[in-house]
């Protein structure tokens, strides 16, 4: 069996996410499947465990937001993404997985992918329930692993003459903060602004390594 649908019920007037799973490993598969079919506000409408079945259902499914594995058994993940976001523009994809390499990082970015979240240190319950809030609400959930590895990289980029900075003084603090582990609410406490701007600093750092004239720097980056 390819892919599991699930019965999750409406249970309150919150506004239901809906969430597909891909993910090839069947434990860490059904436990993510079994999280978010009891987690309110979230409806799980299906788990698949590769690429090839993923391309099949899940335009069909239209979700709001999918948790993607990178390390599927043929088709990888990243490649599924940039498949994925031809047919489905609107779903935010969330990329769960055990790298932690800058090149797999930026490779998920310029894929689609508005965040990323390692496997152990950042796929506790909670921090994944909060990551699929957060992109269905328009921000770009990352971890301070990641959030370091960002800082570090636009630290390494040249501004030449005449172009805008990488990223504004704003976003730098709200990176620097979350690369020590800060949570949202700590962080806009701290900056004196609503949760809901730290999210669109994240996005706006999301779309800058993507677009904007950010995708030369960061194909530079990988070396292509």
């Amino acid at each position: 069996m390819t892919s599991s649908k699930i019965d999750n019920p409406v249970k309150s007037s919150t506004p239901v996410i809906r969430v597909c799973v891909v993910e090839d490993d069947s434990v860490v598969r059904e436990q993510l499947v079994h999280q978010l079919s009891h987690a309110a506000g979230i409806v799980c409408i299906s788990g698949q465990r590769s690429a090839e079945t993923a391309l099949e259902e899940i335009p069909r499914q239209n979700p709001d937001v999918v948790l993607m594995d990178i390390n599927l058994p043929k088709m990888s993940g990243i490649d599924c993404v940039r498949h994925l976001k031809g047919s489905l523009p609107n779903t935010k994809f969330i990329m769960l997985t055990v790298y932690e390499d800058a090149d797999v990082i930026f490779k998920s970015l310029l894929a689609g992918a508005v965040g990323y979240l390692l496997k152990g240190r950042a796929g506790s319950s909670a921090q994944v329930l909060e990551a699929l809030r957060d992109a269905a609400q328009g921000g770009s959930p990352l971890n301070s692993l990641i959030a370091r590895k960002i800082v570090q990289y636009f630290h390494h980029q040249p501004v030449r003459p005449g172009t805008e900075q990488p990223i504004t003084t704003r976003e730098r603090e709200v990176l620097e903060l979350l690369s020590k582990g800060l949570p949202y609410k700590e962080i806009a406490d701290m900056l004196g602004v609503s949760i809901e701007t730290v999210r669109k600093h994240c996005h706006n750092i999301y779309e800058k390594l993507q677009v904007n004239s950010r995708t030369e720097a960061v194909v530079k980056f990988l070396g292509k």
